[in-house]
């Protein structure tokens, strides 16, 4: 039987973060270096040789490619990102791509050039189709988007049960003509929508879907059509809008305000990321919460075991979220007659 890292983690009492620090000469105490080294004898534990050369021939830094550091989800996974790093005694390069193709090339560019030890990689869609192509020498995770089965490691979340749980919470609270507004550059937003899609039709409801760049002001302008519509009592408009991250729902946020009406009175409001914004404004917004930290560290654990194992199978790593349910999303009939 092949003894793992995980296998000395386990009887070390350790995560595979720390072991991979000590047999890496990182930052450690003499006790936990102690505690380790006695785990590794304990297991018989002999680390992967082409693993090590990898390492060696490489920088002893990681990549961090994220699509918008603006949005506070990515500010957070970075932070359990740059944890994970230093504890194994790695540096971080972060880079930001505003959702460009053209950047994301760059910045690829950037990390073959530095000889990073590995990326961690939250691609546009236009990107993850060329990404096999890419020739890249070092291990790829994928976070927040999933790619092609078999060719990257991945952690996501549960982005179709996320949205569906959102649509069964709006229409469990009386709503039945629910927009949806979804981000148009990420699979992300694709797994949005087909979970909001798949629940609206199982309701008996007609979906409303727009896809917009996944920016405040892209969905502040897009709502102003439909709140403008909230004045002329014929117009058939949506009760609710569900948003497919934390950008888009401050945009909608803004349009209600700048059209002078109210959430939930005027437009009941659900979306992604539990960010400390979304419980002060109104009555508080009913939102998505995803484990960002541990989204961050699963990422980094994934790296670690393809660095020790090369040719291990490919792992997908589905998080699950919680549904954090506020004012913006009281019942229908508490508020209109």
């Amino acid at each position: 039987m092949t003894v793992s890292i995980k296998d000395v983690a386990q009887k070390a009492g350790v995560s595979v973060a720390t072991v991979s620090r000590v047999l890496g000469s990182g930052p450690v105490s003499d006790a936990l270096r102690a505690r380790v080294e006695e785990a590794v004898a304990a297991t018989g534990y002999r680390p992967n040789l082409s693993a090590r050369r990898l390492r060696s021939q490489h920088s002893q830094t990681i990549g961090l490619i994220v699509s918008d550091i603006r949005n506070p989800f990515f500010t957070a996974v970075s932070r359990a990102v740059e944890d994970a790093a230093f504890q194994a005694g790695m540096r971080v390069i972060l880079c930001n791509t505003d959702e460009n193709p053209d950047r994301e090339a760059m910045y690829l560019r950037l990390m073959q050039e530095e000889r990073v030890t590995g990326l961690i990689f939250a691609p546009t869609r236009a990107t993850l189709a060329r990404l096999d192509r890419a020739g890249l020498d070092f291990p790829v995770v994928l976070i927040d988007r999933s790619g092609p089965s078999g060719l990257y490691d991945s952690v996501v979340l549960d982005n179709q049960q996320a949205a569906a749980a959102l649509v069964g919470h709006l229409h469990a609270q009386g709503y039945r003509r629910i927009a949806g507004l979804f981000g148009n550059t990420s699979t992300t937003a694709v797994e949005r929508h087909g979970g909001y899609h798949a629940a609206m039709v199982a309701h008996g409801l007609t979906p409303d879907a727009r896809f917009v760049p996944p920016y405040a002001d892209a969905a502040e302008a897009e709502v102003a059509g439909w709140l403008a519509d909230i004045q002329n009592p014929g117009a058939v408009r949506p009760e609710a809008v569900m948003v497919s991250n934390s950008l888009l729902l401050m945009g909608v946020v803004k349009a209600v305000r700048k059209h002078g009406l109210s959430i939930p009175g005027d437009l009941a409001l659900a979306g992604f990321d539990n960010e400390a914004w979304t419980e002060l404004v109104g009555p508080g917004l009913t939102v998505i919460e995803q484990p960002v930290h541990e989204i961050g560290a699963a990422a980094m654990n994934l790296l670690f075991e393809r660095l020790e194992a090369p040719d291990r199978p490919t792992r997908k790593v589905v998080l699950s979220g919680t549904c954090v349910v506020r004012g913006s999303t009281a019942p229908l009939e508490t508020f209109r007659v």
